[in-house]
């Protein structure tokens, strides 16, 4: 029988009620398409019962590990006063008092339900304090997957164009061609290129939107003085500076990438580790932009935007992480990070590892660093593909595109199980 027999049942199924069999379209890439019954710290257990060792954290939420009993008793208690109200609750003020203490930009804030929702806000609010219409991104930032910021996200380099000028490339069928003609794309880490172009365009533009370390692809972190340079740079230009923080976000410091690297911008968005698996997500920023929604200008709305479960649910994560240990993650996850690097080295193969701490990304590749998306597709994905499939044999769950997440839960004994894990497997005649 298949190690993942009831799985494959269930996938089977679930094609004939949902489409594809999955409600994302990022689970359908998985392979095989895995069910889950319980999750608690850093382990996981499937439907065939295999247990895993987990670095996915769930596409990265879950930061405390899983199911953390703070969180749960907190969440239990609060929901069992009501659910929602259509009103407000004190909770929301505490939970915004929070974030407002601990994060540098977050003079004010708003609560939504998702990091699409919240970029989409950030932008609107853009807009509104500007007078301007266009936003400029960067190749290989996600920032969801609504039609205006689902740009360039992942394109082919015949789609791109020239590195200096690339085109904006839509992710999706049914985006609209006038979804995207406010956008301007660049290369990331570049910092006399988007002088060259702020000095061109800088008059035209809303708002300058990045990922603080590049997460989404081989999490590539600032070159130094790149953050600096673009904060002065839009406030040169009357630009609005946003940072995607929704994975950096509470995952780097307590105050996210931007207290990290002591960068602020004006508006920032958050998100999964900030209420570790509950589907929240805040826009936080310089009061001044904020005001466009409290005074009605900027409509911001949502039916179970605070509502009581993951109101409590990122107060009470929020309150764990005050009292985390952040360095411990840090050093476990350069420990681990080395520890790939060494045995890599070992074995003679070709990985490069890079990322920050509780976050970095392994790829097959001759290249000894990566600085930007196009870097980023010089990269052996079939071996990825068969080490991470051989990982999950193994009892050990990765995220396919390499990106591997540290949590509260992981500890040392954790990163000695997976390093040999890793030479078991690299020690392969196949793999030489």
């Amino acid at each position: 029988m298949s190690r993942y027999q009831r799985s494959a049942e269930l996938f089977e199924r679930a094609q004939k009620s949902l489409a594809g069999g999955v409600s994302s379209n990022v689970r359908a890439l998985a392979q095989p398409p895995l069910y889950f019954r319980s999750a608690a710290g850093a382990r996981m257990v499937d439907a065939d019962e295999n247990v895993y060792l987990d670095y996915t954290l769930s596409q990265g939420p879950m930061f405390l590990g899983h199911s953390p009993p703070g969180v749960l008793d907190f969440v239990e208690r609060a929901m069992r006063n009501g659910q929602l109200y259509g009103a407000q609750h004190e909770l929301e003020i505490e939970l915004a008092e929070s974030i407002q203490r601990v994060v540098p930009c977050a003079e004010s804030a708003r609560f939504c339900n998702s990091g699409s929702e919240a970029v989409h806000a950030a932008i609107r609010v853009a807009r509104a304090h500007t007078g301007r219409d266009k936003i400029l991104k960067f190749e290989g930032h996600y920032h969801g997957w609504y039609d205006e910021t689902l740009v360039s996200a992942a394109p082919g380099l015949e789609q791109a164009g020239p590195r200096e000028a690339p085109k904006p490339v839509p992710a999706s069928g049914g985006q609209l061609a006038s979804a995207i003609a406010n956008v301007i794309v660049l290369p990331w880490n570049d910092s006399d290129l988007i002088n060259a172009t702020l000095q061109s365009h800088g008059h035209e533009l809303a708002a300058v939107i990045m990922e603080p370390v590049m997460c989404n692809s081989s999490c590539i972190p600032p070159k130094p003085g790149y953050l600096e340079t673009v904060r002065d740079l839009c406030t040169q230009y009357g630009i609005v500076l946003i940072f995607d923080e929704v994975i950096t976000g509470f995952r780097l410091a307590l105050g996210g990438a931007q207290s990290f690297f002591g960068v602020t911008p004006d508006l920032a968005t958050f998100g999964k580790a900030m209420a570790n698996g509950f589907p929240i997500a805040c826009l936080a920023g310089r009061r001044e932009l904020l005001e466009r929604i409290a005074n009605l200008q900027v409509n911001h709305s949502g039916t179970y935007n605070s509502n009581v479960m993951v109101t409590a649910a990122a107060y009470a994560t929020i309150c764990e992480l005050e009292r985390l240990d952040y360095q411990r993650i840090h050093q476990l996850g350069e420990t681990l990070a080395n520890g790939l690097r060494d045995l890599a080295a070992k074995f003679g193969l070709p990985v490069l590892i890079q990322g920050v701490g509780p976050a970095f990304h392994l790829a097959f590749t001759e290249r000894d660093s990566i600085l930007h998306y196009r870097d980023s597709l010089e990269n052996d994905g079939l071996r990825n593909s068969v080490f991470v499939g051989a990982m999950l044999d193994k009892g050990i769950r990765l995220l396919s595109r390499g990106l591997w997440y540290l949590s509260a839960a992981h500890n040392e004994a954790d990163i000695q199980i997976t390093l040999e894990t890793v030479e078991d497997i690299w020690r392969e005649p196949s793999w030489s």
